[in-house]
C-alpha cells in the first residue's frame, strides 16, 4: 500500500485482491458481512430447485454447479446438502467453488476448487454478491459539466478530481448512466460488464444468475453508492485493505453486455425469484399448532427467515439477473472436476 493517488478501479483492486487484500483474510467475507447464504438455507435450498429445474429444462442427468465469488464455499455446500430431499434419483451434480483465497480446511472433497470458472459449463452459474466487489472507476461531473475520474489516496481514503474521462468509459457513461449535474458521481460499470460476459461464455448452455443490490438507467443513485463495509459495520471506503469496498450494480447494463444467442436476459427482485422458488414467508396455519405443535414451531421459523430473504427494503431488493444460454447440438462437459456428486 502507498500514499499515491490513484483511481478506484485500481486502487480498490490491490485493497480486496492484492497479497495482503481483503478478500484474502482468513475469516473471510462472512467475517465482516451477512449475505442471504449466511441468512437461511432456505436460500441455498432455493438454489438447489433451481438447479434441478435447469437440469430438467437440458434434459440431463449431469449437471454443472458454479458457484462465483465462493466465499469460503458456504453456498455450494448448502446446495449439495440440500440436494438429497429435491433432486430426482440418479441426478448427478458437478459441483465448482470460484473464489482467489486458498480452498478452505475442511471443505467437502466433492467440490473443486478454483480460480476461474472452468470451460464448457452445462448447468447453472451462481454468482451471489460477486458483481458488486468487481472494482470499478468512479467518475464526478465537475463545476463545468465535465466528467472526470475521482482519484482516491490510499492511506485514508482522501479524494480529488483528474483527468476528463474519456473513450469506452466515456461511452459508457453515456449510455447507462448520464450525468445528473455538477457534483453528482458515477461507478463506472463497464469492468463488470466485462466480467459477467466473460463469466456466460463460460456456459455451453444452462443458466447463468448474478445476484446483487441493484439499480436501471431510470433511477441511478446520482451520488453513487461506493461503501465499505468492516465487522458487520458500514464503514467510511479506504482502500488499504482493511474493509470490504463494494457498490451497487448497473444490472441493466450487465445484462445487455451477456446476452447470447438472442436470449433475452431477465431482471427481477430477490422477492419474485425466491417466490418463484418456493420461498413464500408466508406464516403456517394456526390449525397447525393444535395438531403439531413442534411442527407449527419449525415451521413459524421457517417462514421467519424466508421473511427476511424476501423483505422490501433488505434483502429482498437484490436483484437476479438471470440470463439463459441455449443448448447447441453438441453440448461440450465442463472439464477439470474431481468427479460427480450422485444425489
Amino acid at each position: 500500500m502507498t500514499d499515491e493517488w490513484r483511481g478506484w478501479q485500481e486502487a480498490a483492486e490491490t485493497a480486496l485482491y492484492g497479497d495482503d487484500g481483503f478478500y484474502r483474510s482468513l475469516e473471510g467475507p462472512a467475517g465482516h458481512f451477512r449475505t442471504s447464504v449466511h441468512a437461511s438455507p432456505l436460500f441455498a435450498g432455493a438454489v438447489a430447485r433451481l438447479l434441478v429445474r435447469t437440469a430438467r429444462e437440458l434434459g440431463t442427468d449431469a449437471v454443472d454447479l458454479v458457484d462465483l465469488g465462493a466465499g469460503r464455499g458456504e453456498l455450494v455446500t448448502g446446495v449439495l446438502a440440500a440436494l438429497p430431499g429435491i433432486a430426482p434419483a440418479g441426478l448427478s451434480v458437478r459441483a465448482y467453488a470460484v473464489e482467489i483465497a486458498g480452498r478452505p480446511a475442511g471443505l467437502d472433497p466433492r467440490i473443486e476448487w478454483c480460480a476461474e470458472p472452468p470451460p464448457g459449463v452445462r448447468g447453472l452459474l451462481f454468482a451471489n454478491e460477486w458483481l458488486d466487489n468487481v472494482p470499478t472507476p468512479v467518475a464526478e461531473t465537475d463545476a463545468d459539466g465535465i466528467d472526470r475520474y475521482v482519484l482516491v489516496r490510499t492511506a485514508d481514503g482522501a479524494e480529488r478530481l483528474g483527468e476528463p474521462v474519456t473513450g469506452a468509459d466515456a461511452a459508457w457513461l453515456r449510455r447507462w448512466w448520464p450525468s445528473a449535474g455538477p457534483g453528482s458521481r458515477a461507478e463506472i460499470g463497464r469492468p463488470r460488464d466485462e466480467a459477467w460476459a466473460r463469466a456466460v461464455s463460460r456456459l455451453s448452455a444452462g443458466l447463468a444468475v448474478a445476484v446483487d443490490y441493484a439499480h436501471v438507467r431510470q433511477s441511478r443513485p446520482p451520488f453513487g453508492t461506493l461503501t465499505g463495509f468492516r465487522a458487520g459495520r458500514e464503514v467510511r471506503p479506504v482502500p488499504d485493505g482493511s474493509c470490504d469496498l463494494t457498490s451497487h450494480v448497473a444490472l441493466d447494463a450487465c445484462a445487455a453486455a451477456g446476452t447470447v444467442g438472442g436470449e433475452e436476459p431477465a431482471v427481477v427482485d430477490q422477492t419474485e425469484a425466491l417466490r418463484g422458488l418456493g420461498i413464500s414467508g408466508e406464516r403456517p396455519s394456526l390449525a397447525l399448532a393444535s395438531t403439531d405443535p413442534a411442527g407449527y414451531v419449525r415451521a413459524l421459523a421457517s417462514a421467519g427467515e424466508a421473511a427476511e430473504l424476501t423483505a422490501r427494503g433488505g434483502l429482498g431488493d437484490f436483484g437476479w439477473l438471470m440470463q439463459r444460454v441455449p443448448q447447441g447440438p453438441c453440448p461440450a462437459a465442463a472439464s477439470g472436476a474431481t468427479g460427480p456428486v450422485g444425489v
